[in-house]
């Protein structure tokens, strides 16, 4: 099975550096709107999860995935104190299956995707979740994962029906997004 960051080694992930690093709202606002159902794959302590939802507003709503109930337990603290505990859904996921079945127009894997032991099976279960025209960015670290790597996952992408519409810009990250059944017309 692949690494997976330890439940405490999400304070070090989530912390003020980092969000200046990678502004939550900055990489979201192109991507998640009003009203959307979004989920963060991989949400560890919220750093994502909890801009989508400020993003979403009332209307929407965000599923954080995480393997850690740990995890889950400081995103759902955390989103108490922020007022946004009604916009967020936590799921905790097997190390092998996501196994949710709940329609997203837009699904976030920041840092996780290199976590998964069965990558084809992962990319599978986000493109079955999508909506058509829904969209998905996966972002890795360059420092850990390879060019080659994140290429090899792009690929498997577009086998299972996902479109590759763009290449963000994202500081040291690799970084793709996808479109489902729809043409790259946005």
């Amino acid at each position: 099975m692949a690494h997976v960051c330890p439940w405490w080694g999400g304070y070090f992930l989530d912390n003020p550096l980092r969000r200046l690093l990678h502004s939550p709202e900055k990489i979201l606002r192109p991507y998640v709107r009003l009203g959307m159902t979004v989920m963060d794959f991989g949400c560890g302590m919220g750093l994502f999860s909890i801009a989508m939802a400020r993003l979403v507003g009332d209307g929407g709503r965000v599923i954080a995935v995480d393997l850690q109930q740990r995890m889950l337990d400081v995103l759902a603290d955390r989103a108490n104190k922020a007022g946004l505990a009604e916009r967020i859904t936590t799921h905790r996921c097997e190390a092998t299956s996501i196994g949710l079945g709940v329609p997203v127009d837009f699904t976030l894997a920041f840092y996780s995707v290199h976590e998964v032991p069965d990558l084809a099976r992962l990319l599978g279960e986000i493109h079955a979740c999508l909506r058509p025209g829904g969209k998905f960015l996966a972002v890795e670290p360059i420092g850990h994962v390879r060019a080659k790597d994140f290429q090899r996952m792009v690929s498997m992408a577009h086998q299972i029906g996902l479109q590759e519409v763009e290449r963000p810009r994202i500081r040291l990250s690799h970084a793709a997004v996808f479109i489902k059944g729809q043409a790259a017309a946005e």
